[in-house]
């Protein structure tokens, strides 16, 4: 019988900035540390907003600076199916988190949480959306981005069967 893989979910408003550079960075990271075949990564939006749409070209051009190609991404809004199919679900802020705790169905195994609860110095604090300002706000994001989804790969690589 085949290994079930982990999985993660990344969740903001419309799929377009935070969400999508959590997964590009996270699948990156995956990838260089050789366990990408053994997870399964995704991120969506609380919102319909944007289904279908690559992600914000700020967010691309930002994340390709450093080496992260977020091109090939498209939105998606969250469905009742992912609180089944993914073991963690990460919300970017905490309107995201109570929007999906609102909705999960009873039962579900989804761990629901913030996700920089995975950061060493932010636990506890939004992903601010920088949807609507200048370029630093996407560094920021980044910034933040990486430092979590290291300390989250090793926390899912620990619970993972070896």
């Amino acid at each position: 019988m085949a290994e079930r893989a982990a999985s993660v979910l990344f969740v903001c408003t419309g799929n377009i900035c935070r969400s999508p550079t959590a997964e590009g960075v996270f699948r990156d990271l995956a990838r260089r540390r050789g366990v990408l075949e053994r997870l399964r990564i995704d991120s969506a939006g609380t919102h319909d907003y944007h289904v279908g749409e690559a992600p914000d070209p700020r967010a691309v051009s930002h994340a390709a600076r450093r080496g992260y190609d977020l091109a090939p991404l498209r939105a998606r809004q969250v469905c009742l199916g992912d609180f089944a199919d993914f073991d963690r679900i990460l919300a970017m802020d905490r309107s995201h988190l109570r929007q999906l705790q609102a909705i999960a169905p009873s039962g579900s195994p989804a761990r629901l949480s913030l996700f920089l609860d995975h950061s060493a110095s932010r636990a506890g604090l939004d992903v601010p959306d920088p949807y609507y300002g200048g370029g630093r706000g996407f560094e920021e994001v980044l910034d933040m981005v990486e430092e979590a989804c290291a300390r989250l790969l090793d926390a899912v690589l620990a619970e993972m069967p070896r």
